[in-house]
């Protein structure tokens, strides 16, 4: 859990959350799934309500029934967080073009 201080802004609360999401790895990919692309969007307003759109590297994913609810978890517990809604998007569809350099060269890709 977080430390007890302020929540901070918005955009304080998103960047905690996209540091948690980076604790979240695919099971298959020993990769972040933040750094493997499959977080489209993280958006908090001033109330703390956190909106996230994420995709799997496939519809046929065998992290389909765990990942997303760990990434709700893990979005959960940023102190300032009020609500999250989690959208598990297929369009548009994931690819390796959509991974960071660091993913890539980690996968040997670079």
């Amino acid at each position: 859990m977080e430390e007890a201080t302020s929540p901070g802004s918005a955009e304080q609360i998103r960047e905690r959350i996209i540091e948690r999401l980076r604790t979240v790895y695919d099971p298959e990919i020993p990769v972040d799934i933040y750094a493997l692309g499959l977080i489209y969007e993280v958006k908090v307003d001033e109330s703390g309500k956190v909106g996230i759109r994420m995709t799997l590297t496939s519809p046929m994913c065998p992290a389909a029934e765990a990942l997303p609810p760990e990434v709700e978890t893990k979005a959960r517990e940023v102190a300032g967080v009020t609500g999250v809604e989690l959208e598990l998007v297929w369009d548009p569809p994931w690819t390796p073009e959509r991974m960071s350099e660091a993913a890539k060269l980690e996968l040997g890709m670079v």
